[in-house]
């Protein structure tokens, strides 16, 4: 199949390279916009209870949990002089006649409750909610924070809340994602010029991963229309657009090189090198996109938009590197080497660095693997005391507003009114009616506000603090009544995204009510976030221990090949997840990173670098498997294999990876935490993989296990002879039907 694959793009070469230029433009024409289009949010599974507790409020009571507020400062002296207050005030009522702003309180309004007012009396909180999709809802805020983020009578007003954070987080990791193009490109282009001595070569892996990031935007247009998009998947289709088709191109124009050096003309070498290297790609972008496609378990958009990109960028760059690549290698000819730099000639097969790296562990395989993976294990060893959270305020600088709004909240403030939790009764039939109904209630509130770690309990009979209830005016409560319903507001005491914030939310939800409730809110959300994706992670882990072993016993015919693979690919990621924790988690670094360390990991972040490095690693592993078995199949044995495949590899696959670490080391500038961790944490995982592990386990475990590298049961090799998809290569002949050349006579 590869050769006619390989015949074809060398009959119309014009014709393919014509239709990815076209394609190209229409992608970018399409689907340049799709950053608009694209969401925010994405966090949440939508079938927790803290998810249907948020739909019944937006359908039958029609609000929800603030997400904006207004943090008035006075200049000097307190917020109750009756200068700021009357300021107060006036603010208060502006901002409830904006459009698209329902349940507008503030501390003036609200009847002067403590917990609005700072401890010092110098600010004091005004708080309201957006209404419409987490895209509008970020928008708007923009919008609000230009007309009031600014001096008022006696006071300074501020502008926060989870709206404002999110909005700045978009805007932040927008122009992060620009700035990492603009620090990786010009790297890469001068490591690509190093590694292939030459103008024009160097040029293909850019032309092949710009088609790729390009079209992937188009897909993700499309896909924008048909469900919830999130905007965060833009940094993998650009991280990985360009390192896959970087590493891509650099197998395929490296084994046309080679074929090249050997004698064979260049339509022969195409079809060598496509049957060859075009083999290997293909079936490395298709475990890339198997270990995506388990984000696709996870019910949060957030995860399931990076199946998305990384799906469809490791397909785009693995048709383009086996289609559209021969094309232009077949248009270029010998002149693929143009505009070169000088070259050192090739070292004779036997007697590289790598060749002789393999050979040294060979001779040693048992103490080297012990004392590899004893480090390996004793660098992960943090992992083990991971703690989960949720993106807050606090991935962004301490320099963006919102943040520092946000840090006045947790500093100044005795409750954390934007992260009050809602308790939603849809029915309160169960109550009884009129006064029996207002006791229950009053009897719940009560209890719920003598919790530990709750500020203030809102009811619609009225304010609790601490068991108490405090009389306020009508106005203030009506908007927790309804016809057949009714809901609380609990605003907590406690940080919302931490265990104490979780913690709160068991012992509300513990609490015996008089009629069935829900709780939502952030904490809940957290709560609900983490039991929603630890429940399906054994489920993502088989997918991908399931697809990448059918898809490597389909390549090699082996069952100790892909088992060896899944294993290391496991303890070439305990480093990177251990560094995860001590760093990200524990904060060493901090300062020299530039992020805030709040004792918690995003939660959905470790399982997005899983699946990512998982499909690196086994991307950097069938390189190297695929050219060990070609030597296997063409006669060496298995030392002379391993170590003639490492020496063929070594020398690429290092360059790959320094070429893919740059493009996710740009990403890791990123001023958002949990961007940086993601960029950092792949950064080194890519290099710890095509390193040391290429360099001691790999050879090392091969030759431990000798021919039976190759072994699967009787049953299985039938199968494999049968529907296996390897595509053998005989070595001794060109391809294509071309006899090998013969070498020049001496003399």
């Amino acid at each position: 199949m590869l050769s006619r694959i390989a015949r074809f793009s060398i009959r119309r070469r014009v014709l393919v390279v014509a239709t990815a230029v076209v394609g190209f433009a229409l992608a970018g024409a399409l689907g340049g916009d799709v950053a608009s289009r694209l969401s925010s949010g994405g966090f949440n599974d939508p079938a927790a209870e803290s998810s249907r507790a948020e739909d019944l409020l937006a359908e039958r009571f029609g609000t929800g949990a603030p997400n904006l507020v207004l943090l008035v400062t006075a200049n000097g002296g307190s917020v109750d002089q009756p200068r700021v207050a009357a300021a107060g005030r006036a603010l208060t009522a502006r901002l409830a006649r904006e459009a698209d702003l329902d349940d507008v309180g503030s501390y003036w309004s609200l009847g002067s409750p403590p917990p609005l007012r700072s401890e010092d009396g110098r600010s004091a909180l005004v708080v309201a909610r957006i209404t419409g999709t987490q895209n509008e809802v970020v928008r708007r805020a923009e919008a609000l924070e230009e007309r009031y983020a600014r001096p008022i009578d006696g006071a300074r007003v501020e502008v926060g809340g989870f709206a404002a954070v999110f909005g700045e987080i978009g805007t932040t990791i927008e122009s992060d994602l620009v700035r990492a193009e603009l620090i990786a490109l010009p790297i890469t282009l001068i490591l690509l010029l190093f590694i292939f001595r030459g103008v024009v070569a160097a040029a293909l892996p850019l032309a092949i991963g710009a088609v790729s990031v390009v079209g992937t935007l188009l897909v993700l247009r499309v896909l924008s229309s048909l469900t919830e998009v999130s905007a965060f998947a833009l940094n993998l289709t650009t991280a990985m657009g360009l390192g896959l088709a970087i590493d891509y191109s650099l197998f395929v124009v490296s084994r046309y090189r080679e074929e090249l050096a050997a004698g064979f003309e260049p339509h022969a070498a195409v079809v060598r090198t496509v049957r060859t290297a075009g083999r290997t790609v293909a079936f490395s972008a298709l475990t890339v996109a198997a270990s995506l496609c388990a984000l696709l378990v996870f019910p949060l958009a957030f995860l399931r938009s990076f199946a998305y990109a990384g799906v469809a960028v490791a397909a785009l760059a693995g048709v383009c590197a086996v289609v559209v690549l021969p094309a232009l290698l077949a248009l270029l000819g010998h002149r693929v080497d143009a505009l070169s730099l000088r070259r050192r000639p090739a070292e004779p097969v036997g007697e590289g660095i790598w060749h002789r790296v393999a050979t040294a562990v060979m001779r040693r395989p048992v103490p080297i693997a012990t004392v590899v993976i004893v480090v390996l294990l004793a660098l992960g060893s943090p992992f083990l005391r991971i703690d989960l959270g949720r993106p807050d305020d606090r991935v962004l600088p301490a320099s963006a507003d919102s943040r520092q709004v946000s840090d006045a909240l947790r500093r100044d403030f005795g409750s954390q009114e934007a992260g009050a939790l809602a308790v939603v009764a849809p029915d309160t039939a169960a109550a009884g009616t009129g006064s029996s109904r207002d006791r229950a209630i009053d009897a719940f509130a009560g209890r719920l506000s003598d919790l530990p770690g709750v500020a203030r309990v809102d009811a619609v009979t009225g304010v609790f603090l601490e068991g108490q209830k405090v009389p306020v005016a009508p106005e203030v409560t009506r908007r927790f009544a309804a016809e057949e319903g009714t809901w609380l507001s609990v605003v907590p005491s406690v940080e919302p995204v931490s265990e104490a914030g979780e913690r709160l939310v068991r012992e509300i939800r513990g609490v015996e009510a008089p009629f069935p409730v829900l709780v939502t809110g952030t904490s809940a959300q957290l709560a609900d976030g983490k039991a929603s994706l630890f429940a399906r992670i054994p489920l993502a882990v088989g997918i991908i221990a399931v697809i990448t072993f059918v898809l490597l016993f389909a390549m090699f015919g082996s069952v100790v090949v892909p088992i060896k693979a899944l294993v290391l690919n496991l303890l070439s990621l305990t480093a990177t997840f251990g560094a995860m924790v001590w760093v990200f988690q524990d904060g060493h670094l901090s300062d020299t990173l530039g992020f805030t360390a709040t004792g918690t990991i995003d939660a959905t972040t470790p399982i997005l670098m899983f699946c990512v490095a998982f499909g690196l690693s086994m991307d950097y592993e069938v390189f190297l498997l695929s050219r060990i078995k070609e030597e296997h199949d063409a006669g060496a044995d298995n030392v002379a294999s391993v170590a003639r495949g490492l020496e063929r590899t070594g020398r690429i696959v290092t360059a790959a990876a320094a070429l893919i670490a740059v493009v996710f080391a740009a990403v890791a500038t990123s001023r958002v935490s949990f961007i940086k961790l993601f960029g950092v944490g792949l950064t080194l995982a890519v290099v710890m993989d095509a390193v040391l592990i290429r360099a001691t386990l790999v050879p090392a475990f091969m030759r431990l296990a000798g021919d039976a590298n190759w072994w699967a049961p009787s049953w299985l090799r039938r199968l494999h002879d049968r529907f296996g998809l390897s595509e053998t290569v005989d070595l001794a002949d060109g391809g294509a039907g071309v006899p090998r050349p013969e070498p020049a006579a001496a003399g």
